[in-house]
């Protein structure tokens, strides 16, 4: 063997080695990653199976948005009504905010023979909790009923009435309990009943919810509940339905709310401060109490009493409410109410007088939302003071009411 063939087998070996060598580097770089310099195109999301593969990588980024949306509950309601008084009024009691109230000392439920729109809102909330200690909640409403909510606010009758609340909450560490801290317009704790219809037991409102207690407040709420039976709330606001104060002084408040039994809860409410234009020196005082009792799932009762004094006016005030729901099966109820209301020095109905009220409504729902009440009351005052026909006053009044409602929540499936 010569010299010049061991080299040529030589090089033949050598190169053979160097092209495996080359073939397995531009294998061992098309597998590294590729690094972001070096990207031809904005960046993306790894595939579900690119994921699986690499058990490193980290996983796909939360959307703000979703996330937002299913810590926040969105709801509802339209609520419509008719209504027919066998008085058949033409001159109406009183026109707050310009809504003319033909059927007297009835709240929303105010239009004699009319198909009338009461109540439309919408409202967002996200409640606080430890994982995420920040909240709010904003109400947005339209329809006769905020008007009528909103003709003595010293801001402007037009000015708040979308709004019926609008707050943001923290939730403070408070050991074993919780303390929630609100800050904004929020509706009042006093009564047994509320602004929307869906939530009380009747569709008229009770002459207590109408006359004896403010409607809502602007200002500060501290609610401490040490356990689930147990809620003390203290408030400082500017006063009675004023998100605009009518003078420099504030109002407070103090409600405790128990609940020694699943089937018993007790609230006692007290509101006091200066409610006179441009005086201070004059307090109003409102003590409210709520006990309501469920013995079984068909039956539950409940009693409101009201006790309040202003003194600048010197005028003092007071009734009770009495209420009982049979709830029959899932989808029908029958609802009493009864009312007595002293108003001896005029400041409830404008005269001194007592005024007792009976409501029976029937409540017809369904599970997807939709709920149907027909209702009839009857009032009677101790002087004449509601409106018959034309010009004529009499002692009583008796009115057919029938309500529709829709709500919906987010929450529910």
């Amino acid at each position: 063997m010569t010299t010049r063939t061991i080299s040529s087998r030589t090089s033949a070996v050598l190169a053979g080695a160097l092209l495996l060598a080359a073939t397995a580097t531009a294998a061992a770089q098309s597998s590294a990653p590729v690094p972001e310099a070096r990207l031809a195109g904005p960046a993306t999301e790894a595939s579900p199976a690119a994921a699986a593969a690499d058990p490193q990588a980290a996983p796909p980024a939360e959307n703000p948005v979703l996330k937002f949306f299913a810590n926040t509950e969105l709801t509802g309601f339209v609520d419509t009504y008719y209504s027919y008084n066998f008085n058949t009024p033409q001159t109406p009691c009183a026109t707050p905010g310009g809504v003319a109230i033909f059927n007297c000392l009835h709240n929303f439920d105010v239009a004699h023979n009319s198909f009338s729109l009461n109540l439309a809102e919408l409202a967002l909330e996200k409640k606080p909790s430890k994982d995420s200690r920040g909240g709010f909640r904003v109400d947005l409403d339209y329809g006769s009923a905020t008007t009528i909510v909103h003709a003595s606010e010293p801001g402007g009758t037009t000015t708040y009435q979308t709004i019926q609340q609008a707050y943001l909450s923290y939730l403070a560490p408070a050991g074993n309990g919780t303390l929630q801290i609100d800050f904004g317009k929020f509706v009042t704790p006093a009564g047994n009943e509320v602004i929307e219809t869906k939530d009380n037991w009747n569709y008229s409102r009770s002459l207590l919810f109408a006359l004896a207690i403010p409607y809502y407040h602007m200002g500060l709420r501290a609610a401490y509940s040490p356990s689930d039976k147990l809620t003390v709330t203290g408030f400082l606001f500017n006063g009675w339905n004023d998100v605009v104060d009518n003078n420099t002084g504030k109002s407070v408040g103090l409600q405790v709310s128990g609940k020694p039994s699943a089937a018993v809860s007790i609230s006692e409410t007290y509101i006091g401060g200066p409610e006179t234009p441009n005086d201070n020196s004059g307090w109003r005082h409102l003590s409210d109490t709520v006990v309501s009792y469920t013995p079984t799932k068909t039956t539950s009762v409940a009693l409101n009493y009201d006790i309040g004094t202003d003194r600048n006016s010197r005028q003092t005030w007071q009734g009770i409410a009495a209420y009982l729901k049979y709830q029959a099966n899932d989808w029908f109820a029958v609802v009493p109410r009864y009312e007595f209301l002293k108003d001896k020095d005029a400041f409830m109905t404008g005269i001194s007088q007592n005024v007792q009220e009976f409501t029976l409504t029937a409540e017809l729902k369904h599970k997807d939302g939709v709920l149907m009440r027909i209702e009839y009351r009857g009032d009677f005052a101790s002087e004449p003071f509601f409106r018959k026909n034309v010009t004529d006053l009499v002692k009583s009044q008796n009115v057919l009411t029938i309500g529709w409602i829709y709500a919906f929540s987010s929450k529910t499936p």
